[in-house]
């Protein structure tokens, strides 16, 4: 039986004071087995983002707990839960978020600045992950010179760049083209196959029919 690395219980998720509140979450509970290709569906706005960043740690639940890797985050200081997060979870998002006054290469190696890896080691890797997803020529162009396909391969290289157990991604293909969407799928199915966690926002049905774990949402909670 495999290891779970990833577990919510009664998670909930309020915005806002008084009256005037929203119940972003409500109740939730999944377990996510080590190795595991996970997506998470449902309808815009009712909570599937909220939870990939309280998953994540980029934000703290209103109620309930969140284990990584057997630690419960939602008990962690700030410094604490930022140095976990370093470690365990890599981030893609949709819209890439990389810098764009720096090279593919300079985009990876920010990722590795405050893990006291040395410059010469940092440029190393970086190169190994252009690699991996087939974009080693492209080190030295900036965002602006790649297509969104190439921009999101490059923000999947800088996700890895700490070789975190875990990958959370937000619509990672939302914003691609039908074949920037295929060759971007492919690298993230080859990571998988490599034996990380992958867990998936999407809206994308095709996608989500190749999960092997699917949690759907709506209104702020888990559909069995």
């Amino acid at each position: 039986m495999k290891k779970i690395i990833i577990k919510t219980k009664n998670l909930e998720k309020i915005y806002g004071k008084s009256s005037v509140k929203t119940h972003a979450l409500k109740g939730i509970d999944l377990e996510i087995p080590t190795g595991t290709f996970a997506c998470i569906i449902g309808p815009s706005g009712h909570g599937k983002s909220t939870l990939m960043q309280l998953i994540g740690g980029l934000d703290r639940p209103t109620k309930g707990n969140i284990y990584i890797d057997g630690v419960d985050i939602s008990t962690l200081s700030d410094s604490k839960l930022s140095e976990l997060r370093a470690k365990k979870i890599g981030f893609v998002f949709q819209f890439f978020n990389l810098l764009q006054n720096l090279t593919a290469l300079e985009n990876i190696q920010t990722a590795m600045m405050f893990a006291k890896i040395s410059p010469k080691e940092q440029k190393t890797k970086a190169m190994e992950l252009l690699e991996l997803v087939g974009l080693k020529e492209k080190a030295n162009a900036k965002p602006s010179e790649l297509s969104g396909g190439q921009q999101q391969r490059v923000s999947i290289a800088r996700a890895l760049a700490n070789n975190p157990d875990i990958l959370l991604m937000d619509e990672p293909t939302g914003n691609l083209d039908t074949e920037s969407e295929a060759e971007v799928l492919e690298h993230i199915f080859k990571i998988h196959q490599a034996g990380k966690t992958i867990v998936i926002v999407t809206h994308n049905n095709e996608l989500a029919k190749k999960a092997q774990l699917l949690f759907q949402i709506k209104d702020g909670k888990l559909i069995k």
